[in-house]
Parts: C-alpha cells; sequence; structure tokens
C-alpha cells in the first residue's frame, strides 16, 4: 500500500533528513566536507556556531526579561520581529526570493501561532516569571508536538515516547504546583508560557499542509514580518502604545531588544542555518537540551532568579522527558522507513513549494 505524502514527511521528519526550520519541512542538504577537516580556522568557526546556538537561544530568555521592564510586551516583540524580520526579507529578496500570495496567506497563518500567540504570551509571561522557568516550560514543545502529531493521526507515541511525556508532565507539575495555591500573576505567567509552547508546537504539526516557500531564509521572514505586524496592531488595541513611557525606557530594556534582534534573530539563525549544511541535523537538535539549561544558569547568575531544587528536578526531568521522546520518535523511524518509499522518489519540489 502506498502511503499518503503527509506520512512519508513525518518519517523523513523522524529520520532526520527532513527538518523543521521556520516551522516548514525541509529536506537537509548532505554535509559540506572542508578541503581539510582539521583546518584551524574551520574549527573556530564551527565552535563559535555551536556557541550562538547554544548560549545565545538560551539567553534569548534573560534579554526578553530585560527588555520587558520598561517596554511593554507586545511592543517589545512587535518591534523585535519586525526589524529581524526585515532584515532577513531583504537578505532573501537579495538572493533572488520573490514571495507568491499563497506564501504570505501562510505566513500570516504560522505568524498568529509562532509570533502572536507563542511569543506574545512569552513576553508578556516574563513580566511575572523567572527567564529560567519559561525556557523550561517552553522546553515542553515537543511533547506538545507528539501529542497533537498523535491526535491528527500523523504519528504513534511509542513505550518510550509515552514514558516521556509521563516524565514531563511530572516535570511541568514541579514548576507549577507551587503556584496553584497562589492567586496572583505568577501562576498565569505560568499558563501563558504553556499556552505559547502550545501554540508553536500546533505551528510546527500544521505546516506541512501550508505553501511556505522552499528558500530558509524567506521561510522565516515571512511569518516573522506577518507575526510582527500582528503583535503591533495587538499593542495598539490593547493601548500599550499609549502606556508607554518612552523617556523611562532603561539602557538595559534598549540593550536587551537589540541583542534579541542582532543575536538572537540574526546570527544564532545564520549559525543555526550553516551547521546544517555542515554536520548531521541531530547533532544541531542538541541545542534543545542546551537552552533551557543555560537560560536557567544565566538567570541565576546575572538576574539573582530563584534555583531551588525543586527547579533543578523539574529540569532534570523536562529534559529527560525530551530525550526519552526523541529516541521513542528515532524506535519509531526503523519501523516506519521500511515502510516508506525511498527519500530519492520525494521530490524537494513538491515538498517544499
Amino acid at each position: 500500500m502506498i502511503l499518503d505524502r503527509a506520512s512519508q514527511i513525518m518519517a523523513m521528519l523522524r529520520s532526520g533528513k527532513m527538518i523543521n526550520i521556520g516551522g516548514r519541512p525541509v529536506i537537509v542538504p548532505e554535509p559540506r566536507n572542508p578541503a581539510n577537516a582539521r583546518d584551524r580556522s574551520y574549527a573556530i568557526k564551527l565552535a563559535l556556531a555551536f556557541v550562538a546556538i547554544y548560549v545565545i537561544w538560551g539567553s534569548t530568555y534573560l534579554a526578553i526579561r530585560y527588555a520587558v521592564e520598561t517596554i511593554p510586551p507586545l511592543v517589545a516583540a512587535g518591534v523585535r520581529h519586525s526589524i529581524a524580520g526585515g532584515i532577513m526579507l531583504i537578505w532573501a529578496w537579495w538572493r533572488g526570493f520573490r514571495p507568491t500570495r499563497q506564501q504570505w496567506v501562510a505566513g500570516f497563518a504560522l505568524g498568529a501561532l509562532f509570533f502572536l500567540i507563542g511569543h506574545g504570551t512569552l513576553h508578556w509571561a516574563e513580566q511575572y516569571v523567572g527567564s529560567g522557568l519559561a525556557a523550561l516550560l517552553i522546553a515542553t514543545e515537543p511533547m506538545f508536538i507528539l501529542v497533537l502529531g498523535w491526535m491528527m493521526g500523523k504519528q504513534k507515541i511509542s513505550v518510550l515516547s509515552a514514558l516521556g511525556l509521563g516524565l514531563g508532565v511530572v516535570g511541568v507539575a514541579m514548576l507549577t504546583g507551587a503556584e496553584l495555591t497562589v492567586k496572583g500573576s505568577s501562576l498565569w505567567g505560568l499558563l501563558a508560557v504553556l499556552l505559547g509552547s502550545f501554540s508553536w508546537s500546533l505551528g510546527v504539526v500544521i505546516s506541512p499542509r501550508l505553501k511556505l516557500p522552499s528558500d530558509a531564509l524567506g521561510r522565516t521572514a515571512l511569518p516573522t514580518l506577518c507575526g510582527a505586524a500582528m503583535l503591533l496592531i495587538a499593542a495598539g488595541v490593547t493601548g500599550e502604545f499609549q502606556q508607554t513611557h518612552w523617556s523611562s525606557i532603561t539602557l538595559q530594556s534598549i540593550f536587551g531588544l537589540g541583542y534579541l534582534v542582532t543575536f538572537g534573530s540574526v546570527v544564532a539563525f545564520t549559525a543555526y542555518t550553516w551547521l546544517l549544511q555542515r554536520v548531521p541535523p541531530a547533532l544541531v537538535a542538541t541545542h534543545t537540551y542546551a537552552n533551557p539549561v543555560v537560560a536557567v544558569i544565566l538567570g541565576w547568575l546575572l538576574a539573582h532568579e530563584h534555583l531551588s531544587l525543586r527547579v533543578v528536578l523539574a529540569s532534570v526531568a523536562i529534559l529527560g522527558a525530551i530525550v526519552l521522546i526523541r529516541r521513542g520518535e528515532q524506535a519509531a523511524e526503523v519501523k516506519v522507513s521500511q515502510a516508506v518509499p525511498p527519500v530519492a522518489e520525494i521530490q524537494p519540489s513538491e515538498e517544499c513549494a
């Protein structure tokens, strides 16, 4: 029996032959081997690229906290993604990218899920929730993706994945349980982060059905710009622009926002796409384990966020859940790959349009 195209895409995503960039499945190019793999300059570039996706992406949670201290959250997120998305779209346009009407529509759909809800709730929540705590809750995305994929009939939940889900629920319960008895903004902040994680995961799951560009840079730029426009509109509707005291914005908030634009979006994304062309995707994906750890440590060191035994144990539980889910998907891939047609039969132009 010939499997449908959606099943082919999900199988390739599990195998690492296809990845999500900007929420769109893209066939991974064959890694480029340098003329001399031991070349010192190449090794330095490789190390710096991993530092970018490990440390920079992990530090963005603290930068968000600094930015929203004196800049309203929706304004901060809207400005951040407007500048970053504009830079990426100009770059992609210079390389020959020309978005179509269908691609703009798809960009608005993902922009709402990824940035209006996903990042909008995160920026708002970090007014009340520590940056390390927010990073740990955002790390639940693989769990949401697994459950949503199962509900939509796109994948099965293996024993290992089920154990990972259970462990992840325990970790989240440890982080939020202490707040359930408190009627304050902290609980709402935790729930807002989880809502953002769910929204981002939903975008990842439905993205194969959307006609996003095959160009990696353009595919990221369109949802980013569309999401930025919706964030700025939301900021206007909720009165954030009127409530902004422009003269009271601190240098720390300005530097935090600037860091998010330059390093968090442009530099880290460039390093990410560069690595995907040179090392196995599974190695690049290890940043999902490192980012929450970096965020927790930086929040503790630089922002004096409380690092209790509960947070440490919850961190171990959530990271362990991610490992189990990944292992479960790899085990399922062995079975699925036997029934899926060879990769060569799937044309990149069709799958990435």
